[in-house]
C-alpha cells in the first residue's frame, strides 16, 4: 500500500499538512481558553495600598500632602543657586545635591540652557573658579 507523502502523519514534526492542520486548531483553542482581562478577579492590593497611604499619612503629617508651592527638589535647589548674583561652582552644586560633576554638567546643558531655555553664563572668577548663574535680563533664542 503507498500513500501520498503528504498524508504522512509524523506527531510533532510540524512540517506535514496534516500535523500543523491539527496544532493550528489545537492551538487556536488554547486561546479561546484562556481568560480575559475583564473576566479576571481584581485583587484587593490597590485598595490595601491605598490604606496603608492614608494611615503612614496620620504618622506622618509632614509628608502626607506635599504642595506645589514648596518645592524642594534638586533641581530647584540647583536653579535657586543659579540665579543668584554670585552664582554657584560645579563644587558647590555638587555638594548641594549630591550628583556627580558629570551629572550636574549635564543638568546645566541639557535642562537650563535647553529645555528652559534659559541664558546659562559662565564666568571665571579672580580666584580661579568658574562660576555659572542664570542671566535674567537676556532672554536665549
Amino acid at each position: 500500500m503507498t500513500s501520498k507523502p503528504s498524508d504522512t502523519v509524523v506527531p510533532g514534526n510540524g512540517w506535514n499538512r496534516s500535523d500543523s492542520a491539527t496544532q493550528g486548531a489545537a492551538a487556536s483553542t488554547a486561546r479561546a481558553a484562556r481568560p480575559r482581562a475583564a473576566d479576571a478577579v481584581v485583587s484587593p492590593a490597590p485598595e490595601l495600598a491605598k490604606r496603608k497611604k492614608i494611615e503612614s499619612a496620620a504618622k506622618h503629617p509632614e509628608h502626607a500632602g506635599k504642595s506645589g508651592a514648596s518645592k524642594h527638589t534638586k533641581a530647584d535647589l540647583i536653579l535657586r543657586k543659579l540665579r543668584t548674583a554670585k552664582g554657584a561652582s560645579i563644587d558647590m552644586l555638587i555638594a548641594e545635591t549630591g550628583w556627580q560633576a558629570h551629572s550636574v554638567r549635564g543638568f546645566l546643558s541639557a535642562v537650563v540652557k535647553k529645555k528652559l531655555a534659559l541664558h546659562l553664563v559662565s564666568e571665571s572668577g579672580k580666584d580661579g573658579v568658574r562660576r555659572y548663574r542664570i542671566d535674567s535680563d537676556v532672554k536665549s533664542a
